[in-house]
């Protein structure tokens, strides 16, 4: 079965069904916010740490598959009949339910006709913001008016995304929301340990009612796929007072025959409880979404022009122009820290991985390669080995023992020299974990010298914990086994 194909002229993958065997999902922030989004809206976001800054619940390992995510339902008021814009969660038969999903470069749109109306639905992350926009297209395709009532939902998790799955006692009891000038506010870690506060709202348009408890949202043992609320068309004004808080608004729309309305709905990160009204008031006007996803186009249209490949084999152009220039960009901002096999939670920038991809991209972004090499040389020991990660949040590393991971600057830093000429970046004084502080040079020297004086019984460099091959992990001697991988 097929489930999609690549456009080439707008440089999208065209998802063509739903039911793909495993969400397929795109990188949504080309900065600090990230918004990992599936083919049916599912997937969570966050602030520059999926751990400490996790914006959204999401369920690993979760049946049915990717719930929870950014929904938006529809209710038929005369009818009854409800449905889901992104076919999740309400699953709707795909014999009368038509469905198109396109991710392109930093933006995905989900397109779904049913029952007379036509959904378009197109989410991003702006350059140079800390938020998330839905930008939701709503027609009636048909001859005849609609009454409709319309939802959104979202469930937030503003705090350690481990602590979420291991203390309940403590989440459950700093959940908490205020609702204050059609903003729906998370201010558990605000109130309790820091200034930071998660905000949902529908920027052109005043919500009919609203619910932030979970249970009040979905009902007793309810869940996505037939929530109370939409059931009853009825919002309890709930405030959430520990418990689950979530993000739901409900709204009246009715549309004539061929009308078209426009809903702007705004997720966002701040740690300024004042900038919420300001970011919101800011995407009113649906112009000024489209201002902003045009600078998003033009963000990615700058980048991927730097380099290009004309072959005979227009495949082969397609992957290397687009595709996988896009992909290495978004493993250079996220590193292996977050996706749908990595939780988030385990780790943050890996020190190999991080050095090794820059290979794939210090020709499109050099200026943010050099500060990232700054970044991995400063979480390098003073004898010359080096953490196995550290917090894109802090900067601090955590985890060590690996007999390969320091000896990556000797890779990424050349390849940063050779790319851009700056010879005096070996000159440049950066920090080891201790204090001290070196040149670039000097931690390379550094991380060599640690690896030919720490030596096996072969004179070939030990393992240790593990080296580039991770698998290798199991050795009986730390002291004797060696490696030369």
């Amino acid at each position: 079965m097929k489930f999609g194909y690549f456009d080439k002229e707008n440089k999208e993958y065209v998802i063509t069904r739903p039911d793909t065997p495993l969400p397929w999902i795109n990188y949504l922030g080309a900065e600090d916010y990230c918004a990992l989004f599936s083919n049916t809206a599912g997937g969570y976001s966050f602030y520059k740490d999926p751990k400490e800054r996790r914006l959204l619940r999401y369920r690993y390992n979760n049946v049915p598959m990717d719930r929870g995510g950014r929904y938006l339902y529809l209710k038929d008021n005369k009818s009854d009949d409800y449905w889901s814009a992104s076919w999740q969660p309400v699953l709707k038969n795909l014999d009368e339910y038509k469905y198109e999903c396109r991710h392109g470069l930093g933006y995905s749109t989900i397109t779904s006709e049913y029952a007379g109306i036509k959904t378009k639905t197109t989410y991003f992350v702006p350059i140079g913001e800390n938020l998330e926009i839905w930008k939701m297209e709503v027609k009636a395709v048909d001859d005849k008016p609609h009454d409709l009532s319309l939802f959104s939902f979202v469930e937030f998790c503003l705090w350690d995304a481990l602590n979420d799955m291991t203390d309940y006692q403590y989440n459950l009891n700093i959940g908490e929301t205020e609702v204050k000038d059609n903003i729906i506010y998370h201010i558990s870690r605000y109130r309790v340990q820091q200034n930071v506060v998660t905000y949902f709202s529908c920027a052109n348009a005043n919500a009919k009612g609203f619910d932030t408890q979970r249970s009040d949202f979905m009902g007793r043992y309810g869940d996505w796929s037939a929530p109370r609320a939409v059931l009853e068309s009825k919002m309890n004004g709930s405030i959430a007072g520990g418990w689950s808080p979530v993000g739901s608004q409900m709204f009246n729309l009715k549309l004539k025959a061929g009308e078209t309305k426009t809903f702007i709905f705004v997720l966002g990160f701040t740690e300024d409880i004042k900038e919420p009204p300001a970011k919101v008031s800011k995407y009113e006007d649906p112009k000024a979404v489209d201002e902003a996803l045009k600078k998003l186009a033009d963000y990615w249209e700058e980048n991927l022009n730097k380099f290009s490949v004309q072959s005979e084999d227009p495949e082969l152009d397609l992957i290397v122009n687009t595709w996988n220039q896009y992909q290495c960009l978004t493993t250079f901002n996220w590193s292996r820290s977050a996706s749908y096999y990595e939780s988030g939670i385990g780790r943050g920038m890996g020190f190999r991985d991080s050095n090794q991809d820059t290979l794939g991209f210090v020709h499109l972004i050099p200026k943010k390669v050099k500060q990232r090499i700054i970044d991995l040389a400063s979480n390098q020991f003073e004898d010359g080995s080096a953490y196995h990660q550290y917090s894109p949040l802090t900067k601090k590393g955590n985890g060590s023992g690996y007999g390969d991971d320091h000896l990556w600057l000797t890779v990424s830093v050349p390849a940063y020299v050779k790319e851009t000429g700056d010879i005096r970046f070996l000159e440049t004084e950066v920090p080891f974990v201790g204090g001290e502080k070196g040149t670039i040079y000097e931690h390379m020297a550094r991380a060599i010298n640690f690896s030919i004086t720490h030596l096996g019984p072969h004179s070939l460099p030990k393992i240790y914990f593990a080296d580039w091959n991770d698998c290798l992990n199991l050795t009986y001697d730390k002291e004797k086994a060696e490696s030369v991988m």
